[in-house]
């Protein structure tokens, strides 16, 4: 089936109504210049521990669009919009007693609302255009989401990899919708970073290696959010107050400062969520966790792994009022919290004497069973 321009605008306002900023139409091909650079990232383990990235059949598919959906004749690109965080960058890492979650978490979890929007906005269309073969994705399956959006010429890719928009910057989460219906493609996104280096110059651990190449090894985002496991010590002080994603190279871009606040943000931030308490935090259980967080994309991460992260930013306050909730931590059930419990410990000893901290170490080595727990000890105990 094809459609006219004239019904290619009616889809798009069909996808205004359902919520979306931007709906633009692509082939569902990718640029050769974009399968070198995924292969090329991939090849210098830049994808760290996600072993999806690169496992063949996936790659294979991310590179190749044609490979989701019989049929596909289209690919619709489609941006929603989101507020940026409600504080400056300066307030935001520079407090000692909160911690900083990427303005996208405010609220609630952006795969499930945009899910929701996509099916609904395609079950509008085939009302519009009759019953044809569609899916929608949303993040989580082998698309190259950047690419197909500059090639529908949605946005560009920024040198920090995200989309930005000249009119509406990067404050957006992306889907898209296959179909097998042939609609006539807009021109693709023409690159407007110039010779701006911001989003390089202030990332705090340097992930931004090239201009358009991240390396998950070194991005916080990928740090709070995808890994599992004890962070690298040369990257904890690094993290500053950041305990899920960062906003940094978003917040400093130029286009950003141009970008309209969208009227209504539909991940509906929450203030619980806004620069919250990290004693409160480090407080949670188990289930106090889930409740803290239900429907929020932070609880994709875990517990152990998220107050891993608020364990790191109390270490790097200097504020010493967490030495007692940091020496609760020690005995935590979860080993992730109990070794960078050390470590936060550990740093703001170097501050202040925390009396009876060492004596507390060398009696938790004689109970500690988790190897990486007993080399975080082993490291302080070395020092002394």
């Amino acid at each position: 089936m094809k459609v006219d321009n004239d019904l290619r605008e009616s889809i798009r306002e069909c996808a205004y109504q359902h919520g979306f900023d931007l709906c633009h139409f692509s082939l569902p091909k990718i640029a050769s210049q974009d399968r070198k650079a995924l292969d090329n990232w991939v090849d210098l383990n830049m994808h760290a521990d996600m072993a999806w990235m690169a496992e063949k059949s996936r790659l294979e598919r991310r590179k190749d669009p044609d490979s989701m959906m019989d049929d596909v004749q289209t690919v619709i690109s489609l941006a929603m919009r989101h507020a940026p965080s409600p504080y400056s960058l300066e307030q935001a890492n520079s407090s000692s007693t909160k911690g900083n979650i990427a303005s996208y978490a405010h609220g609630v979890d952006y795969h499930d609302v945009m899910k929701k929007h996509l099916k609904a906005l395609a079950r509008d269309w085939d009302v519009l255009l009759g019953e044809h073969e569609q899916r929608v994705y949303v993040d989580t399956a082998p698309v190259l989401e950047h690419a197909l959006a500059a090639s529908a010429g949605l946005g560009w890719q920024g040198k920090h990899t995200l989309t930005i928009h000249r009119q509406q910057g990067s404050w957006m989460m992306l889907g898209e919708l296959f179909t097998s219906v042939k609609i006539p493609v807009d021109s693709p996104a023409s690159e407007h970073c110039g010779s701006c280096t911001a989003c390089i110059d202030i990332c705090p651990t340097r992930a931004i290696v090239a201009p358009y190449v991240v390396d998950a090894n070194l991005c916080i985002s990928y740090l709070t959010i995808e890994y599992k496991g004890f962070i690298p010590y040369k990257l904890r002080s690094l993290m500053g107050n950041r305990i899920y994603g960062c906003d940094d190279c978003q917040a400093i871009c130029p286009w950003n400062n141009k970008a309209e606040t969208p009227d209504t943000d539909l991940l509906t931030p929450r203030g619980e969520n806004i620069l919250p308490e990290l004693a409160m935090l480090l407080h949670l259980d188990e289930q106090g966790f889930r409740e803290r967080f239900r429907k929020s994309p932070v609880k994709r991460t875990g517990r152990a792994a998220f107050l891993r992260n608020v364990c790191i930013a109390m270490g790097n306050s200097g504020n010493m009022e967490f030495v007692p909730l940091l020496l609760k931590a020690l005995h935590d059930v979860e080993p992730l919290i109990r070794g960078h419990a050390i470590w936060a410990l550990a740093t703001l000893h170097t501050l202040q004497n925390i009396d009876g901290f060492i004596e507390e170490l060398i009696e938790l080595k004689k109970k500690e069973e988790n190897n990486d727990v007993l080399k975080e000890i082993e490291a302080i105990l070395s020092l002394k």
